[in-house]
């Protein structure tokens, strides 16, 4: 009877508990993170940028409005959060909308521009349009972005002066939906002067050639799920894992690619929260001389 007892037990308990902690991961992967988000701080050193005070830009990707969790207010209390960083610059990258996300609810460009439009900086908020922008109505999200107050960049080339020097932002084409012209657009840009490249995909880094700064990108969520040793299943872009979050440098090219804000497809993320990305581009010999010596 006691063996009969264990073996029950056994045969009975070990699914249930399975069962059980099946459960608490999917109610923290389509509950619990997806409704998080945070902030981010990244240091990147960069070769040839000026010294004196750092350059602080708050990147923000693939709000995605009227995805689960992204109501109005969410989008109004990640612009007051991303202010209280004190950014230099903002730079938007892409994704402000989104056509069907399972227990989503699609959301008027107008209405996602007008709760980003308390977003500021001494520098200006800079946007480029994303895939899922250009497959709803291109135009209409820039009009949008642009009457709450932000410059939008298809592939064109602004100069903002902070500190009282200058920095050249340039924005690229959706490479999913349009033709980027990376060549020309970039040869906009005087040689050797501080720049920031805005491009929505990470999949266009390896045509932007050597510059003095760096490249923003989203689109790929963080693959919006992670999982320890195999890493994002998922990772919308021809290079996979290689740029799927974070700094990535090639030879002496630096670009970082935030995992985002909202959800799409499934309103899923596991090990990959929410994020606002608050970077700080400070010159390479400016870093090494603030590291403690051994």
């Amino acid at each position: 009877d006691r063996l009969w007892d264990v073996r029950r037990r056994y045969t009975y308990g070990v699914p249930a508990a399975i069962l059980f902690a099946l459960t608490l991961l999917g109610l923290y992967a389509f509950w619990l993170e997806p409704n998080r988000l945070i902030v981010k701080r990244v240091d990147i050193p960069l070769p040839g940028w000026p010294g004196g005070r750092p350059l602080r830009v708050v990147a923000i990707g693939d709000i995605h409005g009227g995805a689960p969790y992204m109501t109005a207010q969410k989008i109004k209390s990640m612009v007051q959060l991303a202010n209280r960083q004190k950014p230099d610059v903002v730079a938007l990258l892409g994704d402000y909308v989104i056509l069907g996300v399972l227990g989503g609810r699609f959301m008027e460009p107008e209405t996602v521009a007008g709760a980003l439009s308390g977003l500021s900086a001494p520098g200006g908020v800079f946007a480029v349009l994303g895939n899922h922008d250009w497959w709803y109505n291109g135009p209409r999200l820039r009009t949008a972005l642009e009457r709450a107050g932000f410059r939008v960049l298809e592939d064109e080339v602004a100069t903002i002066t902070v500190d009282g020097r200058k920095v050249h932002v340039a924005g690229l084409a959706d490479e999913w939906t349009r033709r980027p012209d990376v060549e020309k657009t970039l040869a906009l840009l005087p040689a050797g002067e501080p720049a920031l490249v805005l491009t929505h995909g990470p999949d266009l880094f390896p045509k932007i050639p050597r510059l003095n700064g760096l490249t923003l990108a989203a689109h790929t969520h963080g693959g919006q799920v992670r999982l320890p040793l195999m890493g994002a299943p998922i990772v919308p872009s021809r290079y996979r894992q290689r740029y799927v979050a974070g700094i990535v440098r090639e030879g002496d090219r630096t670009m970082f690619v935030t995992s985002g804000v909202g959800t799409s497809v499934l309103p899923v993320r596991l090990g990959v929260p929410p994020e606002i990305a608050v970077l700080t581009l400070k010159g390479k010999d400016e870093a090494a001389s603030k590291t403690p010596a051994p």
